[in-house]
């Protein structure tokens, strides 16, 4: 994944300061390189990405890679988003489903009182 202003790469090292601290919103996607329903979300996900700039970040970590916080979370299946105001969980989507991805977010963020 190439780190643009919006989306970023995310490890379990760093997890707690770019996300749970982030002063903006987070939406991650826990995911692998090897998965097929993770690929098929990529382009969706980099789109809404770059339409949500400035209210809601976007971070993808490799399960593989960082298993740590996946396994803190509870995390079961790949790809599974969180969204993450605050420090606190405000709501997860399991499953690629990319073109209900945006109707999601935007629920999620409604139901917490969150303007986009």
């Amino acid at each position: 994944m190439i780190e643009q202003s919006n989306m970023f790469a995310v490890s379990d090292q760093d997890f707690a300061e770019r996300v749970l601290a982030s002063a903006v919103p987070v939406i991650v996607e826990f995911g692998a390189e090897w998965c097929p329903p993770c690929r098929a979300l990529e382009p969706v996900y980099a789109k809404l990405s770059h339409e949500y700039s400035g209210k809601l970040r976007f971070a993808q970590m490799d399960t593989d890679d960082d298993p740590m916080t996946q396994i803190q979370l509870g995390i079961q299946g790949i790809p599974t988003l969180v969204i993450f105001k605050d420090g606190k969980e405000l709501g997860r989507m399991v499953g690629p489903h990319p073109t209900r991805l945006k109707l999601n977010i935007e629920r999620i963020l409604a139901e917490n009182g969150i303007a986009v």
